[in-house]
């Protein structure tokens, strides 16, 4: 048997959204787990991220007395109707049910700040700075995770089960035999440049649809945003000075923007990627590290959240009723789940960008989007001011 400095029921690899929210889940639980991440504190409060999550999300928050969590986001259904579209300059509303109210605009760093403080608040064992992380025996009944802390020292935490949540480019995945894990992938042709800036949004969110390509200004906190503007894949940063950056998002909303500071500049393509199965022995894949969709969607939060709630249930489903039907059925239930929102994720995308330039995908894949973008919105004469 491999000698452990520690053990626990849930290693927890990964402190963004998916590994803070399950740390809580299981510690509201009973269960016990140790969420072990490789930055500071300091880093990971403050990256930035995406900065929305749906009325599911929200919900799966409150229904285990997290609302706190999204305190500091700002309701859908503040200002003006939340978030405005302009086609071709033109101002125009989504249109709304019941659900849409209940998300919020929050931005990542606020929902893990929060998740942070109340992981440790009620006790919980969150060790930053473990790098080095290494998974063992994962198709045994007792995996390790060995790691060195922030001392430097080596260590290894013996547990019943991993939670791999440590991103796309995250380690946890990578221990599953290439024969055993299927990458399924799609690439729209397009990129996004994407900006941080010291300009707070107001409202805190307006995305344009444009004949140059799709634009955004999303709020990240009270005096910063990201923008984004559709590029061509072979854009590289350095096409992009200042001065350009805030014409384009003019040109694209129809009228001049107030330009700010810029921090930050990267194209990121824009695609999906699911990996199936999200299980391989005692490990549990959940949020990037399982799947990427489309930032268009703005479901990668909610997302994460749901791999979290779905493994949280059955991992308590286990140790208190001795039944593993939960943990049997997770790869399935997440995936027919993220299969789901990555549909509706295509669509969006599509919609939203075929819609705008037509260089990318022609003249009639332009107007079919219109027309289904136009299903989305109220009619022009319904926005005021």
């Amino acid at each position: 048997m491999t000698k452990t400095d520690e053990n626990t029921t849930v290693a927890i690899v990964g402190g963004g959204v998916a590994g803070l929210a399950l740390g809580n889940f299981l510690l509201r639980s009973g269960i016990g787990c140790t969420v072990l991440e490789k930055h500071s504190r300091e880093h990971v409060e403050n990256r930035q991220r995406a900065g929305s999550l749906d009325a599911h999300g929200v919900r799966v928050l409150r229904d285990w007395g997290l609302g706190e969590v999204v305190e500091g986001g700002i309701g859908h259904d503040s200002g003006d109707v939340g978030m405005p579209l302009l086609i071709d300059g033109e101002k125009r509303l989504w249109k709304q049910d019941a659900d849409d109210v209940d998300g919020a605009f929050c931005p990542q760093q606020v929902v893990v700040r929060n998740l942070i403080k109340v992981f440790l608040r009620d006790g919980g064992d969150l060790r930053f700075e473990a790098e080095d992380v290494a998974l063992e025996g994962i198709d045994t009944d007792r995996p390790v995770v060995r790691y060195r802390d922030a001392a430097g020292s080596s260590k290894a935490l013996g547990c019943d089960f991993v939670a791999g949540s440590d991103g796309y480019q995250g380690v946890s995945r990578t221990v599953i035999p290439d024969d055993a894990l299927t990458c399924h992938a799609h690439e729209f042709g397009y990129a996004w440049l994407t900006v941080m800036a010291g300009v707070p949004a107001d409202p805190p969110a307006v995305l344009a649809v444009h004949s140059r390509g799709f634009a955004a200004q999303i709020t990240r906190g009270p005096e910063a945003s990201r923008l984004y503007l559709q590029c061509p894949l072979t854009d590289t940063v350095d096409q992009w000075p200042d001065e350009r950056v805030w014409n384009e998002l003019g040109t694209r909303f129809g009228e001049p923007v107030a330009p700010g500071p810029i921090t930050s500049k990267q194209v990121v393509p824009l695609r999906g990627v699911v990996f199936s199965p999200m299980r391989h022995g005692r490990l549990f894949l959940l949020g990037d590290a399982a799947h990427l969709i489309s930032p268009m969607s703005a479901e990668g939060m909610s997302l994460a959240l749901h791999d979290a709630e779905t493994l949280a249930r059955a991992v308590v489903r286990h140790v208190e009723k001795d039944d593993p039907s939960l943990l049997d059925s997770y790869s399935d239930t997440c995936l027919g789940h993220t299969w789901e929102r990555q549909a509706a994720a295509v669509w969006m995308t599509e919609t939203m960008h075929d819609s705008g330039d037509a260089s990318y995908e022609g003249e009639f894949r332009k107007q079919v989007a219109r027309k289904n973008l136009e299903t989305m919105v109220e009619p022009a004469d319904r926005v005021s001011g």
